[in-house]
């Protein structure tokens, strides 16, 4: 009798066995649904791009999200980390009057040592990171309508791009990338231009570099870097993967400093694109980066997800979301769709990884 250890696995087995299985057909099924539904505008140039800069502002959060999940933890301060991130900046700049690089790094050094904090927080006193990071989410939510209203007394703090004009380091964050590659393609008559010769598209946005350059870098360190396996072990079964020499508790604090880093990447790039900082900007962010991760074939209970997957999950978000506008449907149903995207996803995930334990 042939000893099934030995027994070659089918290709549809295989397929069926990859966390990015789940969303790859969710993206497939969605992009079937809008292409019968949206009008064509959503398939040109300037609806894809809109959708896909929908789709990174989820997906910046969405790559760190999922490798704290995968290793069993949650971040719920990342909507409230974008809020006061980007107040930091805007005050520091308009109302101090520091170089926009300045602001920028010692705002960067501020979220390090919060995402170290939470991260400190939940390793010593053994809370769940849901309590820990909640709290953290009041705290950062509730100091930044403070320092709003202390310097502007008002929740918006505005005119940023007037001392941003010669900051190199802010353009890495604001406006769009390129911009003479459109404008050629614009001459050239291979993209759609305005009455005056403008190319309706005049570029990418840097927030959708972000998220590329992100999910690579996330891919690489899951795939090809020993800290990949370290955060699927500390997932997996903490207290085993630490008998076994994984430094769990380090790998904790720096992936929730990453997500804090993270938030405040896109805190960033709303600062210096709008030219301004508000308040209430990430609300909600924390639980739409889940939605996406989720979507994306990551476990709750942690130790199963890919950085793919999750992105998959924001492009998923963001065609969604951009979708609807171009159906006609009202688009208050679109958090009544998301909801039920990610019903669909979990349940569909859930059996799909019944069926292959069976094999």
């Amino acid at each position: 009798m042939a000893d099934e250890r030995l027994k070659e696995e089918s290709i549809f087995l295989r397929v069926l066995k990859r966390p990015e299985f789940p969303p790859v057909l969710g993206a497939i099924l969605i992009f079937v649904i809008f292409s019968f539904l949206a009008s064509g505008d959503m398939f040109s140039l300037e609806g894809v791009l809109s959708w896909t800069e929908q789709a990174s502002l989820i997906g910046v959060l969405a790559v760190s999200v999922c490798l704290l999940m995968i290793a069993g933890e949650f971040d719920l301060s990342v909507g409230s980390m974008i809020g006061f991130a980007g107040m930091m900046i805007a005050i520091f700049v308009v109302e101090f009057k520091i170089d926009p690089a300045v602001a920028i790094v010692l705002t960067f050094i501020f979220s390090i040592f919060i995402g170290f904090l939470n991260g400190y927080l939940v390793i010593k006193t053994r809370l769940p990171s849901f309590i820990v990071t909640l709290g953290t989410l009041f705290i950062l939510r509730g100091l930044t309508v403070a320092l709003s209203r202390l310097f502007t007394n008002q929740t918006l703090v505005s005119g940023v791009n007037e001392y941003t004009a010669d900051s190199v380091l802010a353009a890495f964050f604001g406006g769009e990338t390129f911009t003479s590659l459109f404008t050629f393609l614009a001459q050239s008559g291979i993209i759609a231009t305005y009455d005056d010769g403008t190319p309706v598209v005049t570029g990418i946005k840097m927030v959708v570099i972000w998220w590329i350059g992100l999910t690579i870098l996330g891919v690489i360190l899951l795939r090809l870097t020993k800290y990949g396996n370290w955060i699927y072990a500390t997932g997996g079964d903490e207290q085993a993967s630490k008998n076994m020499g994984v430094p769990t508790d380090k790998v904790k604090i720096c992936l929730f400093i990453f997500t804090a880093v993270s938030a405040t990447i896109f805190a960033t790039c709303q600062v210096f694109d709008y030219g301004s900082a508000d308040a209430q900007r990430g609300i909600l962010k924390e639980f739409e980066a889940i939605i996406a991760v989720v979507m994306g074939g990551a476990l709750l209970t942690g130790g199963y997800g890919t950085v793919i997957g999750a992105s998959l999950g924001a492009l998923i978000f963001g065609i969604v979301n951009i979708g609807i506008s171009y159906t006609g449907i009202d688009n208050d149903y679109f958090r009544v769709f998301l909801g039920c995207m990610l019903l669909v996803a979990v349940i569909f995930s859930n059996s799909v990884r019944k069926k292959v334990m069976r094999q």
